[in-house]
């Protein structure tokens, strides 16, 4: 096979000299320089190793709401800033009027007595909660320095909880990019969530429970919280207008470049309404960020599946968290539940956030209402943002599936909730004060946050509805353990149904996608790379590829492969004139090039080099100009193969008679026993091991040289 060869000069006479003389060495000596060669591949493998140095930190813990940062082509990328809400469950609710059951609970004392923090732990049920205000758990921040963050891609509104925290209190600098459904719907959600901490205060601050020896003494599931330390409480409506003010819109299939280095590009994901798949490629490199995405047939656009493809690296989150539970099943059991507890007199009580599954959930009652004689009963959607939220589901008409954007152009609201609401069977709310205690009645039901039954409206109709046994509180959203959800308020009479219902992608599903998108690699949390504890037969419920996934977890760092290494460099016509291309093989010619290489925001360019200006004829004394790069002379390049009877039968007429071949992997080792010399000849290269004799070390390379074309 012809190849390019690089002829190199002898080896330096230190590294051979206890071999001469010593023939029965031979084998000593050809390992000698076989180790050589090894020892500088290792001690210097950008030479060698061809793989992009990529790095991904993972921030968090929880698989559906990822934190995690790429670094990549000199850009640090941040994947979704999602915060975990989970660790509310920790806490007391905060009722909207003053509970006498919430304030008669026992403060917890540890059996043997030495540890009492009255006002700071309480218990319940056998549970014990913190009597504070609820805090959440952040992305790990000192992972890494997160003001060195370039961008921010946000994937959905679930997804950018944590980004007042990482804004605002790490130096960031950088631009955050979502779609315009993301910022709008994520804005409500996080005023949602501060006018809920923010009108009912706690005075009191409990933080001596965090400390590490108490809070080993602890039964759990306080004992086992993670990074207790880092909790914060909520962030206020100026943080999160501040670090929402960075946020910069983009479009599906939109291309934003950054700093030259990598392109980034949202792809619909079908999960909500704007939420993204993220592509970053080079010239020569992709990876795919896939993060919350449905295959199902709901409001948002479909997902984006075939851009997905030819990628090296694909970072897989946000799968469903109810592998077992079908969506369209759980909405038939919502209907029927709901349905029984109204004809027996019942109130039904939904935990929701404001956006999202509530659409589809009013949807479906639209549909079910009349056939199910449920006419008169009054739905409550209660929220500070309702309005709103309901108001943005009919104007986002671009981000909808086909068939919800052609009732637009007829004209008809895309959802139904409009009719329900013009027909006042639905009726929104900012809250249980004002018009709504005034036109509440009952039986009815009420959709209302926060889904954990920490804090909102929903804590007050717990209260209220907890004690009757004709009531029913009805779980949709996957998010908290309705079980943990409840456990403040046991004793509990009322009827619980738990009917989760999440479109993300479940295993079946992405492992056909990902046969076939066929990415060469598969990163995932490790929760995805083993089936769920309490279901530790199921091997279904889990990724199952070849080459297996890498997985991550919080706070591990991991080298992610690239098969290839290159750079795109562009040359200026002018200079692409000058050049002579010489053939080498058929089909293939061969050019050298002498040229100034410019870079410049990651863009590559040959240009010619610059002639040195004539000396000025004026004596007088000028500014010395600016030097130009000084040109070496190239080496010449060599093409070709060395074959081997041919040069032995040269070596032969030259005198050199006395040779021993020994094959290799790579080629050959010529050992010239007389002269005491080696030759080793490979596909890429020819070295020439001669121990002061520079004559015949000069005949032995002109030999070489006969057969190779000069470039």
């Amino acid at each position: 096979m012809s190849v390019i060869a690089c002829f190199s000069p002898a080896v330096p006479v230190e590294t051979l000299r206890s071999c001469r003389g010593q023939r029965e060495q031979n084998g000593q000596r050809i390992q000698t320089l076989r180790t050589q060669w090894t020892h500088a591949v290792l001690t210097n493998p950008s030479k060698h190793d061809q793989r992009e140095n990529m790095k991904l930190y993972c921030l968090s813990g929880h698989p559906t709401l990822p934190c995690n940062v790429l670094k990549f082509k000199s850009t640090t990328i941040m994947l979704d800033c999602g915060l975990d809400t989970t660790s509310v469950l920790n806490f007391l609710p905060l009722p909207l009027v003053h509970s006498p059951r919430l304030s008669k609970l026992p403060s917890w004392v540890s059996k043997d007595g030495t540890i009492n923090l009255e006002k700071e732990l309480k218990e319940c049920a056998g549970r014990v909660f913190v009597d504070s205000q609820p805090e959440f758990c952040l992305p790990e921040r000192e992972l890494l320095d997160l003001s060195t963050v370039d961008v921010i891609l946000v994937s959905n509104y679930h997804c950018m909880m944590a980004l007042p925290y990482i804004t605002e209190h790490t130096g960031f600098t950088g631009t955050v990019y979502a779609t315009e459904p993301t910022l709008q719907i994520g804005r409500l959600l996080m005023e949602e969530l501060v006018n809920f901490m923010e009108r009912v205060p706690k005075a009191q601050s409990a933080t001596c429970w965090k400390n590490k020896e108490i809070q080993r003494m602890l039964p759990g599931p306080l004992k086992d919280a993670v990074d207790v330390w880092t909790w914060k409480r909520s962030y206020s409506m100026q943080e999160v207008n501040s670090a929402l003010s960075k946020v910069q819109l983009v479009g599906y299939s939109q291309k934003v470049e950054l700093f030259g280095a990598v392109q980034v590009s949202p792809l619909s994901s079908g999960y909500s309404l704007g939420s993204s798949n993220w592509i970053i490629q080079s010239h020569h490199e992709k990876v795919s960020y896939v993060s919350g995405s449905s295959l199902l047939t709901t409001h948002p656009q479909p997902m984006d599946q075939s851009s997905l493809k030819n990628s090296d690296v694909l970072i897989l989150t946000g799968l469903t968290q109810m592998p077992t539970a079908n969506p369209d099943g759980m909405l038939g059991e919502f209907c029927s539940n709901l349905a029984m507890t109204i004809r027996a007199g019942g109130n039904v009580l939904v935990p929701c956030y404001s956006s999202g599954v509530i659409y589809d959930l009013l949807e479906c009652l639209y549909q079910f209402i009349d056939s199910a004689n449920l006419g008169t009963t009054p739905f409550y959607f209660i929220s500070p943002v309702a309005n709103s939220s309901l108001e943005f589901s009919q104007i986002f008409a671009e981000w909808l599936c086909h068939n919800k954007q052609s009732k637009v152009y007829l004209p008809e609201p895309p959802f139904p909730h409009a009719e329900l609401i013009q027909t006042n069977k639905l009726k929104h709310y900012s809250s249980i004060h004002g018009d709504f205690s005034s036109e509440f009645r009952q039986p009815c039901v009420v959709f209302t946050g926060h889904p954990s039954l920490r804090f909102g409206d929903v804590v007050h109709f717990m209260e209220l509805w907890g004690k009757s046994s004709l009531n029913t509180i009805i779980f949709t959203e996957p998010d908290f353990s309705y079980l943990d959800a409840l456990a403040p308020y046991q004793p509990l009479a009322m009827k619980c149904v738990y009917c989760p219902i999440d479109t993300r992608l479940n295993f079946h599903q992405v492992s056909k996608l990902l046969k076939e998108v066929q990415p060469l690699h598969v990163v995932c949390p490790e929760q995805y790379t083993q089936p769920p504890q309490s279901q530790s037969h199921r091997s279904d419920l889990m990724l199952e590829l070849h080459p297996p996934p890498m997985p991550y977890r919080r706070c591990s760092v991991l080298s992610l492969p690239f098969r290839r290494r290159y750079e795109r460099v562009y040359i200026l016509p002018e200079l692409a004139n000058s050049l002579v291309p010489s053939e080498i093989k058929p089909g293939v010619s061969l050019a050298t090039v002498s040229a100034v290489l410019h870079s410049k925001d990651n863009k590559h360019t040959l240009q010619s080099v610059p002639k040195p200006p004539p000396a000025p004829p004026s004596k007088k004394r000028k500014r010395v100009p600016e030097e130009p790069p000084v040109l070496l002379a190239p080496k010449p390049l060599l093409s070709g193969a060395v074959p081997l009877e041919a040069f032995l039968a040269t070596l032969q007429k030259h005198g050199i008679t006395e040779v021993k071949v020994e094959e290799t992997a790579d080629g050959h080792i010529l050992h010239l026993q007389a002269e005491d010399t080696l030759i080793q000849l490979e596909e890429d290269g020819t070295h020439i091991v001669c121990d002061n004799n520079e004559p015949l070390r000069t005949i032995l390379r002109d030999l070489v040289l006969r057969f190779l074309q000069r470039l």
